[in-house]
C-alpha cells in the first residue's frame, strides 16, 4: 500500500445499498485522499448515514465496491475496523461514568495494552484539553465537551481514518469551533483523515477540502467548494447556491447530556 500523503484512503465504486424496495444508496462512486478533510453534505435522508455505516462495516452493501486503506470492508471486516476510528450520531459515552472512567473503558475494548493505557487515556484528555474534568461524570458535560470526549474514544487507536456522523449537530457555534479545532489538529499532527457527514453549508465550506452533495441517495456533485460554487455561473455564489443548482433542493440549517442526546436520537431517525 502507499503511504504519500495523495494515496488514495477510500474508494467507492457503484456503491449501492436498498432497502426492500428502497435505494438509500443508489450506485456512488468517489474516492478520498489521504490527510483530505471530505464531507458528504446534504439533507436528512440523503444517505449520508447510510453511507458511513456501510464504510464502517456496521451495514453490509447491497452491491458494489468499497476499500479502506487497502481493505475491501465486506471481505476484510476486521482489518478495516483496525484502521478506521467511529463517532456516530448517537451518544457513545456512558453518562454515569467519568470521561476518565469513558476513556479506559473503550481503550480495553480496542485492546490498547494494559501497560500504557493510563499513560494513552492522559495523553487524549490533554490533548482535547479535559484533563481538569477527567474526574467529572459525562452526564454534567456540555454538548461540546461530550463529542469531544466521543472523537476521543475514537483517537484511541491511532486511526488512519476518522469517521464522523454530523460531528457538530446540535452544538453551539463556540462548542463547534472548538470541536474543528480539535478535529483539524488531530488531522495536521497525526497525519488522520476526517470523513464526515454534514447538512451545515458554513462548517463544509470553512473545513472541507472537497465535497461531495448527496441527495436522494445519489452523489450530485463533488470537488472543492470553489469549483462547486463557479459552475453555478452566479456572481458571489454561495456553496447554497451550488447545492440548489446540482439538486433543485434547499438545505435546512443547539445544550446538556439529555438535549445532545434527544437531539441526535431524532436525528439518527430521520436517517
Amino acid at each position: 500500500m502507499e503511504n504519500n500523503q495523495s494515496a488514495t484512503i477510500i474508494a467507492v465504486k457503484n456503491l449501492t445499498k436498498s432497502f426492500k424496495d428502497v435505494a438509500a444508496v443508489d450506485g456512488i462512486s468517489f474516492s478520498v485522499k489521504k490527510r483530505e478533510v471530505f464531507a458528504l453534505l446534504g439533507p436528512n435522508g440523503a444517505g449520508k448515514t447510510t453511507t458511513i455505516r456501510i464504510l464502517t462495516t456496521l451495514l453490509p452493501p447491497t452491491s458494489g465496491e468499497a476499500i479502506i486503506d487497502g481493505y475491501n470492508v465486506t471481505r476484510n471486516p476486521g482489518e478495516v475496523r483496525r484502521v478506521i476510528g467511529y463517532v456516530p450520531q448517537m451518544i457513545s459515552v456512558d453518562g454515569a461514568l467519568t470521561a476518565y472512567e469513558n476513556l479506559m473503558l473503550m481503550a480495553r475494548l480496542y485492546d490498547v495494552p494494559s501497560r500504557g493505557r493510563k499513560e494513552k487515556v492522559q495523553e487524549i484528555l490533554a490533548f482535547l484539553k479535559l484533563e481538569k474534568h477527567a474526574r467529572a461524570l459525562v452526564k454534567t458535560f456540555s454538548g461540546g465537551m461530550i463529542r469531544k470526549l466521543e472523537i476521543g474514544q475514537a483517537m484511541l487507536n491511532h486511526p488512519n481514518l476518522l469517521f464522523l456522523d454530523e460531528p457538530t449537530m446540535g452544538l453551539d457555534p463556540v462548542a463547534k469551533r472548538n470541536v474543528w479545532e480539535h478535529l483539524l489538529e488531530l488531522r495536521n499532527t497525526f497525519g488522520t483523515t476526517l470523513f464526515f457527514s454534514t447538512h451545515n453549508m458554513e462548517e463544509a465550506e470553512e473545513v472541507c477540502d472537497r465535497v461531495a452533495i448527496m441527495n436522494a441517495g445519489k452523489i450530485a456533485a463533488i470537488g472543492k467548494t470553489s469549483e462547486l460554487k463557479n459552475k453555478v455561473n452566479k456572481k458571489d455564489a454561495t456553496l447554497e447556491d451550488a447545492f440548489i443548482f446540482f439538486t433543485g433542493n434547499h438545505l435546512q440549517t443547539n445544550g446538556n447530556f439529555r438535549e445532545i442526546k434527544r437531539t441526535r436520537q431524532t436525528m439518527r431517525r430521520l436517517g
